[in-house]
């Protein structure tokens, strides 16, 4: 933080949790939607991750030390649900050809 500054690590690090997020919600929750349906899902997505964010790093200073890994816990959470449908993918498409 003290290299990029508080406002470039913001800048930064909310557009990639917030890709990280809305891949999350489509590997694992995501329903075929209408369009305002969804564009309605992906704002209220944007609203609660800038929530997160804020509430990430507002606990790291009232404890003294470093940020909750956010981002770290959705690529994570992206990696494990991704290979889950892979899986899923590969169940599927086995248990059709039998």
């Amino acid at each position: 933080m003290q290299h990029y500054g508080v406002e470039q690590l913001f800048n930064i690090l909310y557009p990639l949790n917030f890709i990280l997020a809305a891949l999350a919600y489509k590997l694992g929750f995501a329903k075929k939607l209408p369009i305002l349906k969804s564009i309605i899902v992906y704002i209220l997505l944007a609203i609660g991750i800038f929530v997160l964010y804020i509430l990430f790093y507002v606990w790291s200073v009232a404890t003294g030390g470093s940020p909750l890994p956010l981002t770290e816990s959705l690529v994570i959470i992206c990696l494990v649900l991704g290979v889950y449908r892979a899986r899923l993918h590969l169940q599927r498409k086995s248990k059709k050809t039998t």
